[in-house]
């Protein structure tokens, strides 16, 4: 059973970093596109509109990604049956998709002239768009529940190879302006879903007959006051999470002001890239082990159970002092070729954001392993506490160089949150 559950978590690692490995330069494709075929305000637009919606979505729904990952993985490990672990988080992805739109509608004149220029399409692209995510982010639950990696990256790569088709209209001249490219948003999540009624109808065919339960291996009964307080808790942390990763641009650009602050806010924002671009392939790495700990948890088998975490920080260990001795070597000048040379890199700074880059892959990890033994809302408290000693540190301490601020804030406060989850799992 380890063995198998280890192999599962290597493979289905391996497969979701291809899919997501290649939608992300598929994604990387729209963006390119839709920079040649608009004008420079067209495609500001467009970004505004793909940052407003994926901080909704990640904030809203991941929580019930993780719910539905955990408990279908859990429900299969003790041999239960049923559906009323779907229909509870079906009834909170349908909350907060509602609370989303009655949030959205009742701020139309924000949204749609202080943010999107006054363009009524980007609006309605916007709650469109977050609206169909909600159907998206639950089959992925679904799918990485039930250990379906490969359908999950074949789901990733459709939206976004149905996005950029649309980016591809506009430029080869079948279709033209903003609002095309915009559309490819919210079709992209819809076309991807036409992988659930083959992973349904595969799930079918291949269902066990129902077995007792696995001995003294019962959990309360899951209702929805239990997945809410799992999602919520969760929201918690993908709030910490767009903290930490939104936080020092943001209040750069605040303490600054003006074009002035703008500019130092991008500048900002391309240093902690360092950090930002290795969590999207770590999404694959967190999607794979949250089902495959679960099971190992609610088997009862503690060793593998470590083997498995503990392999994962090591291998992060080792890609963080890559990263940390090739930005030692050549960051600024990397820097400098991919960004454009307008802002001196400082090459120790680089070195601090790819340090805690590390420690904050860790920290995920650790988070995983508290999520799969039901710790959610003590790794809430962790992510909370350390995102919050973060934005004091900005606010209140005033270095001359804010960028280093940021550096030194952003590698303080992922040890500490790192630390914290790593005291919670030793406890067990």
């Amino acid at each position: 059973m380890a063995e198998a559950s280890s192999r599962a978590y290597g493979r289905g690692a391996a497969v979701l970093s291809l899919g997501i490995g290649t939608t992300g330069l598929v994604t990387y494709a729209y963006f390119s596109l839709s920079s040649y075929s608009l004008s420079e305000s067209d495609y500001g637009g467009i970004t505004l509109l793909w940052s407003a919606v994926f901080i909704t979505v990640s904030v809203l729904y991941r929580p019930v990604e993780q719910l539905l990952s955990r408990t279908i993985a859990d429900r299969d490990a003790r041999r239960e049956r049923g559906h009323e672990h779907l229909r509870v988080a079906a009834t909170i992805q349908l909350a907060l998709g509602v609370l989303f739109a009655v949030a959205a509608l009742a701020l139309r004149g924000p949204l749609q002239d202080d943010l999107f220029g006054g363009s009524e399409t980007l609006y309605w692209v916007l709650i469109v768009t977050v609206l169909a995510y909600a159907a998206s982010y639950f089959a992925r639950g679904f799918l990485a529940g039930h250990h379906r990696f490969g359908l999950y990256g074949l789901l990733v790569l459709m939206e976004a190879s149905s996005r950029c088709l649309f980016a591809l209209a506009v430029a080869v001249g079948i279709a033209e302006g903003q609002s095309a490219v915009a559309l490819g948003m919210a079709a992209a999540p819809l076309v991807s879903l036409a992988v659930v009624p083959w992973a349904l109808g595969r799930r079918l065919r291949r269902e066990e007959p129902v077995a007792d339960p696995v001995p003294d291996a019962l959990e309360p009964e899951f209702t929805l006051a239990r997945g809410t307080g799992f999602a919520v808790a969760v929201l918690l942390v993908m709030l910490a999470e767009q903290t930490f990763l939104n936080a020092g641009p943001l209040l750069v650009k605040a303490g600054e002001g003006g074009a002035e602050g703008a500019a130092l806010a991008g500048f900002t924002f391309n240093v902690l890239l360092v950090a930002r671009a290795p969590l999207q392939l770590f999404q694959s790495v967190q999607t794979a082990i949250l089902p495959v700990l679960t099971r190992l948890r609610a088997s009862g088998e503690t060793d593998p159970f470590r083997r498995s975490v503990n392999l994962t920080l090591i291998a992060i260990a080792g890609f963080a002092a890559v990263v940390a001795v090739v930005m030692l070597a050549a960051g600024p000048a990397l820097m400098d070729v991919v960004f454009g040379g307008e802002f001196d890199y400082d090459r120790w700074g680089l070195v601090l954001i790819a340090i805690g880059m590390g420690l904050y892959l860790s920290a995920a990890t650790l988070n995983q392993a508290a999520l799969a033994r039901g710790h959610a809302a003590y790794a809430a408290v962790c992510w909370m506490a350390s995102a919050t000693a973060f934005v004091l540190f900005l606010v209140l301490v005033s270095f001359e160089d804010r960028v280093l601020q940021v550096e030194v804030g952003y590698l303080g406060a992922a040890l500490v949150l790192s630390s914290s989850l790593y005291a919670l799992y030793r406890r067990g």
